[in-house]
């Protein structure tokens, strides 16, 4: 809640801020993070069959089973 009386307008912002990033500190929180997950989008008719992506996953999984082994791919980077 604001102050009455305490206006803050575009009057009151600087064109520019210097930040001194040596005093930066590391992210506390990035070690819980797990790694990053892959969005895929189904299309319609394909996401009616599934109820979740637990199911998609099972699904997936049984597939990658059934191909036949070859050498292994890369795995892509970002």
């Amino acid at each position: 809640m604001k102050k009455p009386g305490n206006t803050s307008t575009d009057a009151d912002l600087r064109p520019e801020y210097r930040l001194d990033c040596s005093k930066a500190k590391a992210n506390r929180f990035a070690g819980r993070l797990g790694p990053e997950p892959v969005v895929i989008l189904l299309e319609p008719d394909v996401a009616a069959v599934f109820h979740d992506g637990e199911s998609v996953n099972a699904v997936l999984r049984s597939i990658v089973k059934a191909l036949p082994v070859d050498s292994p791919r890369p795995v892509r980077s970002r």
